[in-house]
């Protein structure tokens, strides 16, 4: 009887060892506080938004996120960081574009489709073809045909060689049959300034840092990305309006976690995104800076990262870009 009373009390605190156990791990995510990687310097606008999304979740879960900034490498150092957490959605990565362009020229040490769960996108910006202001043309068309009037001859200047805009820069190269040449600065600040002294003649940026410029007519804007025109600058028409239908040169914010994160985890996580990116405040501040919300959800956000690698591979092929290590 003694063995049998002694067999029992063991197996009755297996049980609630069992059931505590159990207990913890089946708490509520968010149970602690979250990290949110962003794999560039701090003061840029992906700062700024992941800060915003950090407040927000806060008042909403009652959990702190702390924006954790990871620059480098084009944003390849943050990204690899990010991967040495486990896969339970408390570590997150704020990317861009450049994830899925950095494989394409860069060796990095993941896999960007296969090592990342897509959760949400965020928020995207077109890009406008801006030149200098002394630069005699007017619209697409007329600066089309003084590039071919003068193969080479045109620099456009870029922020990060290999980086969207410089690709979207190869792509108008390639698309309308002209040859130019990207020249590569350390800062946005310098390459505008070079722009309008004159140094190089056109570029690729978002449509807030362009607006100053173009409004005192230091810069001309001559045609912008994407299906529809900004109100910010209503009288930029589309590339499609001027006569290029298929350019595409988007950049876009998105957050990612690693790839097994539980499936509940990633889709409480993007609902909660979504809501804060659709809240009236959040879309003042990003219209403020040209940009707007990227509504994407897991598939839709993971078909994008899978679509713009297959068009960014063909460019990159086509172009024949190479990066100097």
């Amino acid at each position: 009887m003694e063995m049998i009373a002694t067999r029992r009390r063991i197996l009755a605190a297996g049980a609630l060892a069992a059931f505590g156990s159990s207990g913890f791990a089946q708490q509520p995510y968010p149970a602690k506080a979250i990290r949110l990687i962003v794999p560039y310097p701090p003061g840029g606008g992906t700062t700024i938004v992941a800060h915003l999304l950090s407040q927000r979740i806060n008042e909403s879960w009652g959990q702190s996120v702390i924006v954790d900034n990871r620059g480098g490498g084009g944003g390849i150092i943050g990204t690899a960081a990010m991967l040495q957490a486990p896969a339970d959605g408390y570590t997150l990565l704020v990317a861009s574009s450049t994830h899925v362009i950095n494989p394409l020229l860069l060796p990095v040490p993941y896999d960007a489709i296969k090592d990342f769960a897509a959760v949400t996108g965020l928020y995207s910006s077109e890009l406008v073809l801006v030149v200098n202001s002394s630069l005699p043309a007017n619209n697409l068309q007329e600066f089309i045909a003084l590039a071919k009037s003068q193969p080479g001859k045109l620099n456009y200047g870029v922020v990060s060689v290999g980086g969207t805009t410089h690709l979207a820069g190869e792509l108008l190269n390639v698309m309308s049959g002209i040859k130019t040449q990207h020249v590569a600065y350390k800062g946005a600040g310098p390459a505008m300034q070079d722009l309008i002294g004159g140094q190089v003649q056109f570029s690729f940026v978002a449509p807030a840092a362009a607006l100053t410029y173009v409004k005192s007519g230091q810069l001309k804007a001559l045609a912008i990305s994407g299906q529809h025109r900004l109100p910010a600058m209503s009288q930029v028409p589309t590339f499609a309006e001027a006569g290029l239908p298929d350019f595409t040169a988007r950049v876009w914010f998105g957050i990612l976690a690693r790839a097994g994160t539980p499936r509940e985890i990633v889709e409480k996580l993007s609902a909660e995104v979504a809501r804060i990116m659709a809240l009236p405040d959040t879309k003042e501040k990003l219209g403020g800076q040209g940009l707007e919300p990227f509504v994407a959800g897991p598939e839709q956000f993971s078909a994008v990262l899978k679509s713009d690698m297959a068009r960014y591979a063909n460019l990159v092929k086509t172009a024949n870009i190479k990066l100097e290590q």
